[in-house]
C-alpha cells in the first residue's frame, strides 16, 4: 500500500509540474505566498530562466506566522518558483546578490508552546481552546499578550506566549537596531503593520501587536540574512521543519504531515538553515528533489549570532534579490554554502600568494613534489541534534567528494571548521577541498568564481 501510494505521489507531482507552461521570464517579481506547507505538486510560479533573477518581497518569519493559526507551517514563505531547465538530480546555484531590510522595527524573544492550543505540533496543528476549531481564522484585538483572539468564539488562541521578549526599532540606514520601553513598545503595537511592513499578500499577525517590552536599551549591529531560502522538498512538508531537527517533530505526528525517518531523511532539501552566514555576497548550491527545483524564500532576520540560540531572532520584512542557474547533473542530498570570504573560517579562507609560495618552499624541503590547490566548501548537515547534525554534514561531504569519513574530518579539523547554523541541529562543515575533486563532482567553475 505504501509503495502505491508513493507511485500515486510521484505521478501526480510529475503531471502538475509537466503543465504547458509560459516562456520563461529573465526577470520574476515574486510577491505570493503558501499558508506554511510546501507542496510539490502545487503549481509553481515561473519560469524564469536559467541564469535568470528572482526579485522578492519577503514576509516575516517565525513570531507572525506561529501567532497565526490558518499558517500551517510555522512560517510564511514565498510561493516556489521553477527555474527553467532543472530536473530531478541537478543543482540550482543562488547568488545573494541583494537583501534590504524594510521593516522599521520587530518583536521577539524565548517562546514556550501553550498546551491546550495545539495537537501534537503547535507549528502545525493549532485547535482553539474555547470552540476546539482547528486553524481557527484570527482577530487581533487591542495589544498585549491576549490581542490574538479566535474570530469565531473570541478566546485567546496563540499557541505560544513569549516567557522573556522586546521590541526592537531599526535606524533608517539599516545599520543599528535598538531595544525600546514599555511605551515604545505600545507605540509600535497601535500600528502593527505599518512599522512591520508586511507585504500586501501576507496574511500573518504582526508580532509587534504583542507589545513585548523585557529587555530595554539593548544595542545590537544589523546583518540581514535569509533563515529560509533553498528549494522544495519531494513530498509536501511544513516549511519550518524542512530541516532535520524540526523536521523529526514530524517522525510519527498525529496529523496530515507525519514522515518516518526513512521519509525525512529522502524528501527533505534543508531549506529552513537559519544560518547567519546566508547573507548578501553569498551562494548557496541546492539539490533539486523536483521538476523545476521550487527556489523559496523567507525568515529575513536583521541579526544573529551563531545557533540562534533563543529560537528566535529578529524577524523582518525585506527585499531580496537573487540570480539562479542551473548545474546540470550535480545530485546533492542537501544544500552547499559559499560564505562571503570574511565569513569562512580563519583556517578555511584562500591561501595568499605569498602563503603559497612559503608552502611550496617547504613542501620541497620535505621532498613533497606538489602542494595541493584547494577551494572552501561549507557542507550543510541537520539532524536531531547537533552532533546527529555534524554526522550528517561529515557524511553528506564524504559522499559528494568520494572521501573516507576519517579523511573528511581530518580537513575540516586543519583547513576549516564546524559551526553552528541552528541549536538544536542545523551546521555547516567547512573544510578546504583539492581543486581536481571538485572538478570532478562539477563544482569547480561556481566554487572559482565565489572565491578565486
Amino acid at each position: 500500500m505504501a509503495n502505491e501510494l508513493h507511485v500515486l505521489e510521484k505521478e501526480e507531482m510529475e503531471n502538475s509540474n509537466s503543465i504547458k507552461r509560459p516562456q520563461a521570464v529573465e526577470t520574476l517579481f515574486v510577491n505570493e505566498f503558501i499558508n506554511g506547507i510546501l507542496d510539490p505538486v502545487e503549481q509553481m510560479l515561473g519560469p524564469v530562466k536559467n541564469g535568470g533573477t528572482i526579485i522578492a518581497n519577503t514576509t516575516p518569519g517565525c513570531w507572525g506566522p506561529m501567532l497565526t493559526p490558518t499558517i500551517r507551517g510555522g512560517h510564511e514563505v514565498t510561493k516556489p518558483v521553477f527555474v527553467e531547465g532543472a530536473e530531478v538530480g541537478d543543482a540550482i546555484v543562488i547568488n545573494i546578490q541583494s537583501i534590504q531590510v524594510t521593516s522599521l522595527a520587530t518583536s521577539s524573544g524565548h517562546d514556550e508552546a501553550i498546551t491546550d492550543r495545539f495537537i501534537g505540533d503547535p507549528f502545525v496543528s493549532v485547535k482553539c481552546p474555547g470552540c476546539g476549531k482547528l486553524h481557527p481564522s484570527t482577530v487581533i484585538k487591542g495589544i498585549g499578550r491576549q490581542a490574538i483572539r479566535c474570530s469565531t468564539c473570541d478566546t485567546e488562541t496563540a499557541p505560544f506566549k513569549m516567557t522573556n521578549g522586546y521590541t526592537m526599532a531599526f535606524d533608517h540606514k539599516g545599520h543599528i537596531g535598538v531595544t525600546v520601553g514599555r511605551e515604545g513598545a505600545r507605540r509600535i503595537a497601535l500600528d502593527a503593520k505599518n512599522y512591520m511592513r508586511t507585504p500586501e499578500n501576507s496574511v500573518q499577525n504582526p508580532v509587534v501587536a504583542l507589545a513585548p517590552s523585557d529587555l530595554i536599551g539593548v544595542m545590537a549591529r544589523m546583518r540581514p540574512f535569509l533563515g529560509q531560502l533553498g528549494t522544495t522538498p519531494s513530498k509536501a512538508m511544513p516549511d519550518s521543519h524542512n530541516a532535520g531537527d524540526f523536521g523529526s517533530f514530524l517522525i510519527g505526528a498525529p496529523h496530515e504531515y507525519a514522515f518516518t525517518q526513512e521519509e525525512l531523511d529522502k524528501h527533505r532539501t534543508d531549506g529552513h538553515m537559519d544560518i547567519s552566514r546566508v547573507r548578501e555576497g553569498a551562494t548557496i548550491i541546492c539539490p533539486v528533489k523536483v521538476p523545476g527545483g521550487g527556489v523559496y524564500i523567507g525568515d529575513m532576520h536583521a541579526m544573529q549570532g551563531d545557533g540562534e540560540i533563543a529560537g528566535h531572532t529578529t524577524d523582518v520584512a525585506g527585499i531580496v534579490q537573487l540570480q539562479v542557474s542551473v548545474l546540470k547533473k550535480v545530485a546533492l542530498e542537501g544544500p552547499i554554502l559559499l560564505p562571503n570570504e570574511e565569513d569562512l573560517p580563519y583556517t578555511a579562507r584562500p591561501f595568499t600568494k605569498e602563503e603559497k609560495r612559503r608552502a611550496r618552499e617547504l613542501a620541497e624541503e620535505f621532498g613533497v613534489k606538489q602542494v595541493e590547490e584547494a577551494f572552501p566548501v561549507s557542507v550543510v548537515g541537520s539532524g536531531k541534534t547537533l552532533n546527529e547534525a555534524t554526522d550528517n554534514a561529515i557524511q553528506r561531504a564524504a559522499k559528494l567528494f568520494d572521501m573516507s569519513e576519517p579523511e573528511v574530518l581530518n580537513r575540516a579539523t586543519i583547513t576549516g571548521s564546524i559551526e553552528i547554523g541552528r541549536h538544536p541541529g542545523v551546521v555547516t562543515a567547512t573544510l578546504q577541498v583539492p581543486k581536481s575533486i571538485l572538478k570532478k563532482v562539477r563544482l569547480l567553475k561556481t566554487i572559482k568564481r565565489q572565491y578565486d
